[in-house]
């Protein structure tokens, strides 16, 4: 059947409302999908320019046929990298266009994934904002396009630049609108009850599909009898578009769609990273010419969507508070040592500020640099289209060494801002007979007791062979210390919030320096195998007994108690409560690795590797996946001293050559250091890689979870908008779990994306379908490749993240906070040159 045959056939009725569509033309920003980075930046400056060309001829007359073109700039950087690229004619020219509402800002800087932490989220949203006041105008409303969601504290950093509503165009590909419907407004409230009003929208280029612009006809969404290509005859084009846009604004009604007009995005080519076009407005023209009696089709800017929604009665909106996370965040654990890096990255610049509060030292240009490289890489897209099908691809290559290079390029200017920062307040560079003073500066907003590692270089420890004291400066106090190896001394430290002092290195006299003999109530044998208890626990001989007792089946410290066999840690034991801190009936033991895979039939054939993924939806694997756990094959001690004890654990687990687990047991307070060292293998097919994480607070009825996130905490599937996704979240440093009587905090420096639903294959909830009572699972979801596109089709390499296990009494949940983020190095140390050099 021709083409012309299915339009006269398709049932298309009017519907009953006068309806009016209102078209919002922008260009949706990826940074690398279709081109190079450097290419799209390019394009887009060139899309300023046409848009503003097309507005200017539309407002001086000199094309007639135009008027009524508006272009809404999705993206500031888009703006920005025009403003840095414009004559100063052109910056005039596009000021006035801003203010005559021909072109508009939109708040959002990019669309991001949930990897920038507050500090970042602020800085990037006052950017739009800025620019218009320097201007004399006022940014009011953001749109992204692609993403699913966002931290709740999204909420709070619009409102905090005035910026009062928020256009989402998700796209439902791996990924699902929230509230159960799209095309819907509600007020998302923040934990202060301001209000941001939003419009939860359909894909950002349902336009095209409903036929707004001429040859750039889609068929993504919209799944028809119209077997067409995006470039039709004129007749074709516009019979199509007839029977779409009445078959929706039916389906609207259909639906109990409240209003008699809507909203459309659209783009004026059918890609990506697309042009503007002055067809579309011509056949607006024309549509309403023929049609506007019934349908009327108007271009309009965000802001003048939402002054006409504006006109509608608001009070009965639904009002939702809480997290909104994300399904395309997971794009973060495709690049996961980079994502570390980045992460890193980000705490070292806040570092830097903080050391510098009156800004004395580094330039707000200097951090503006760095806040660019980190947004770079936080940015949605994490490759080239065909980064699965095709690997080998150039543009995969050039896209992903760009991509990777932000990651890397924050790094640098963080460390470059931290060490200048350093240098300016006394840290002392290399020269002959540096003295050894440290300067250690708590950072964290509350008390903190650490480990504090004094780091010497290669040729100092000769000097200090009979060994040396470690003293605090202002209270002549000899602090314990550990020595890892000779180039390395571990001391332990309490310092109050935003404390700082100085510690010294002070070599003992000679002869003062002991070593160790054997004990006599130690039962530890010939073989240096521990593996009983002693008979005599409180004895000890000239050297005494560690305060940690390790074996080959666990270990004891004066606060925890672990056991494991060989299918894992089985046991988290808290002395102090007298309680089990892993839940029962959990099939693995904390801290197991665990790895999935999705075989094609043949794991060489592109196709078949790219089908595989494509056929996933929203869960991440497929039906078939091969799921196996790490089992314990060998167990070390490392080391064992008064301050804490090192224990290496292996694993045998498929997918990965090597993987271990080093846990640094505290010998002081409740805390174990976690990190995991492993080699994965390269693999095409679709995989993933978590590590369990079945922890309670002790009380596993009446404890919550919590998340870190930008603005505070949240506890998922409790404080989440209807709809939004279950089963993962990226969180800032970490999670904890808090009941009546004490709280289990986990600091995840380098891993921030955590797997909250069941592993299994099957139907995906969402919030408000799980059971009342019901609580989240607890992975941290390391690492991923299952997306078919633009994800990093191999996970290969050697990887080392880390963690931090701390038990403390219960927290108000503002302290919780706190506490959480300063498990991860609070502290900043410096070698100091002496006072008054």
């Amino acid at each position: 059947m021709t083409l012309e045959q299915q339009l006269k056939q398709a049932d298309a009725p009017l519907p009953a409302r006068k309806w009016t569509i209102y078209a919002i033309h922008h260009s949706h920003t990826d940074l690398g999908y279709t081109d190079r980075q450097e290419k799209i930046e390019q394009y887009h400056v060139d899309f300023i320019r046409q848009a503003l060309r097309i507005a200017n001829a539309a407002h001086t007359g000199a094309k007639p046929e135009w008027k009524g073109f508006c272009w809404t700039c999705e993206t500031f950087w888009a703006v920005e990298q025009f403003l840095k690229a414009a004559s100063p004619e052109e910056q005039k020219s596009f000021a006035e266009a801003v203010l005559r509402g021909d072109l508009e800002l939109s708040g959002t800087y990019l669309n991001m994934t949930e990897l920038p932490d507050e500090q970042l989220l602020s800085s990037l949203h006052s950017k739009a904002q800025a620019y218009a006041a320097s201007i004399g105008s006022r940014v009011d409303s953001a749109m992204t396009a692609d993403i699913n969601g966002y931290g709740w504290g999204y909420a709070d950093s619009l409102l905090n630049h005035e910026i009062e509503h928020l256009f989402s165009c998700i796209h439902t590909h791996h990924g699902m609108y929230a509230l159960g419907r799209k095309q819907a407004p509600f007020w998302w409230e923040t934990r202060d009850g301001r209000r941001l009003l939003v419009w939860n929208g359909e894909h950002y280029m349902i336009g095209n599909e409903l036929g707004l612009c001429p040859g750039a006809l889609g068929k993504y969404m919209i799944r028809d009898e119209f077997n067409h290509q995006l470039v039709e005859p004129e007749a074709i084009h516009d019979g199509i578009a007839t029977v779409r846009i009445r078959r929706y604004l039916a389906q609207l009604e259909a639906e109990q769609y409240p209003y008699a007009f809507v909203p459309v995005m659209l783009s004026g080519l059918g890609t990506d990273n697309g042009a503007p076009n002055s067809r579309i407005i011509e056949w607006i023209q024309a549509w309403n010419e023929q049609h506007g009696d019934r349908i009327t089709i108007e271009m309009t800017s965000l802001s003048g969507f939402f002054a006409r929604l504006k006109q509608e009665e608001l009070d009965e909106l639904p009002v939702h508070r809480g997290d909104w996370p994300d399904w395309w965040t997971d794009g973060v654990s495709s690049t996961p040592m980079h994502t570390q890096v980045f992460r890193d990255a980000q705490r070292t610049l806040r570092k830097a500020v903080k050391l510098d509060p009156e800004a004395s030292v580094l330039s707000r240009a200097e951090i503006d640099e760095t806040e660019e490289a980190l947004a770079l890489y936080a940015e949605h897209t994490w490759g080239y289209h065909s980064s699965i099908y095709e690997p080998w691809h150039k543009n995969v290559q050039l896209l992903e060494v760009r991509k990777l290079a932000h990651a890397a390029e924050a790094s640098r200017r963080a460390y470059r801002a931290l060490d200048k920062v350093l240098l300016q307040q006394g840290s002392a560079t290399l020269y002959p007979d540096r003295p050894y003073r440290f300067r250690v500066s708590n950072l964290a907003g509350r008390e903190v007791t650490e480990l504090v590692t004094l780091q010497l270089d290669g040729w100092e420890p000769g000097a200090l062979r009979e060994g040396v004291e470690v003293v605090r400066e202002d209270t002549g106090e000899v602090l314990p210390q550990q020595s890892v190896h000779p180039h390395t001394i571990v001391t332990e430290l309490k310092l109050q919030a935003q404390e700082t002092c100085f510690l010294l290195l002070r070599p003992l006299a000679q002869g003062r320096q002991q070593g160790t003999t054997t004990t006599n109530t130690r039962l530890i044998g010939a073989d240096q195998v521990y593996d009983m208890d002693d008979m005599f626990q409180g004895a000890s001989g000239a050297a005494g007994h560690p305060p940690i007792r390790m074996t080959r089946n666990g270990l004891e410290s004066p606060f925890v108690r672990l056991a494991w066999s060989d299918s894992g840690i089985h046991s988290w034991f808290n002395k102090e409560l007298d309680t089990e801190m892993l839940r029962s009936g959990n099939p693995y033991g904390a801290f197991t690795p665990i790895y999935e895979v999705t075989r094609p039939a043949d794991e060489t054939d592109a196709s078949q590797v790219w089908s595989t993924r494509a056929r996933m939806g929203r869960n991440r694997k497929g039906l078939h996946a091969e799921r196996s756990a790490g089992r314990i094959t060998s167990v070390r001690t490392v080391e064992n001293g008064p301050l804490y004890a090192t224990v290496e654990i292996k694993y045998q687990l498929n997918g990965l050559s090597y993987f271990a687990l080093f846990l640094r047991v505290h010998a002081n307070r409740n805390r174990v250091d976690v990190s995991a060292r492993f080699h994965k293998d390269s693999v095409w097919s679709p995989e993933n890689v978590y590590l369990s994480l079945p922890f309670t607070s002790g009380d596993t009825l009446r404890d919550t979870l919590y998340a870190d996130k930008p603005g505070g905490l949240v506890r998922p599937w409790k404080d989440q908008i209807p709809g939004t996704c279950l089963d993962y979240a990226c969180v800032q440093e970490g999670i904890a779990w808090q009941d009546d009587r004490s709280s289990l905090l986990l600091a995840s420096p380098d891993t921030p994306l955590m797997q909250w639903g069941p592993l299994e294959y099957g139907t995906r909830r969402l919030h408000t379908q799980q059971a009342e009572d019901e609580k989240p699972e607890s992975y941290a979801w390391l690492m991923t490749n299952y997306w078919e596109t633009n994800f990093k089709a191999t996970l290969g390499g050697f990887y080392e993240f880390q963690y931090h296990v701390s038990s403390e009494p219960a927290l108000p949940e503002d302290e919780l906070a706190a506490a959480l983020r300063a498990l991860h190095e609070p502290f900043v140390v410096c070698r100091m040159r002496p006072e008054g050099v």
